[in-house]
């Protein structure tokens, strides 16, 4: 029997990533003609941005936000997949697979010291909290902080509940 909760996690981590990654020409064409309307904000996941620019709508100044919008488009389509794609595989308890629809993208935190620009790699926090078990008996348990986010999360995690990244 195998310890994987699912018979191969791999094909549902391509399915539900297939469902939920956002194209990048689409989110370009979205900016470039309904950008005035903030209906790129809205095709990813930002409803407060899209708002803002609906209310300001009438004043032409997200329409011209918008046109400069769609030249950063492409990247913030990328990393909109990507934090996508880490919450699946951390759903899955598995690891991002290394291209993730992109050749030569490397998840934050996955490259080590001195990958990618970064020069070190942060240090984790170690924390003991005392959690009583039964009422009767307190348990120590250990949280280690992110290196990416600075969130705790318990000792043996595979990925960080905060942000996404691969615990160290």
């Amino acid at each position: 029997m195998s310890t994987n909760p699912y018979p191969n996690p791999q094909a549902i981590f391509y399915q539900q990533y297939e469902s939920v990654r956002r194209d990048e020409v689409v989110g370009v064409m979205l900016a470039l003609f309904l950008g005035c309307f903030g209906i790129h904000h809205f095709y990813l996941g930002r409803v407060g941005l899209g708002i803002l620019y609906c209310l300001f709508s009438w004043t032409g100044i997200p329409a011209f936000l918008g046109f400069i919008e769609c030249f950063f488009m492409p990247g913030r389509v990328r990393m909109y997949n990507a934090v996508q794609a880490a919450g699946l595989a951390a759903a899955l308890g598995i690891g991002i697979p290394g291209w993730a629809g992109y050749p030569g993208w490397v998840a934050p935190g996955y490259g080590g010291p001195g990958y990618g620009g970064y020069a070190q790699a942060a240090q984790p926090i170690n924390i003991s909290v005392q959690a009583p078990a039964a009422r009767t008996e307190a348990v120590e348990t250990t949280l280690v902080a992110c290196a990416s986010c600075g969130h705790a999360n318990p000792s043996g995690v595979r990925f960080c509940s905060g942000c996404g990244t691969q615990a160290s």
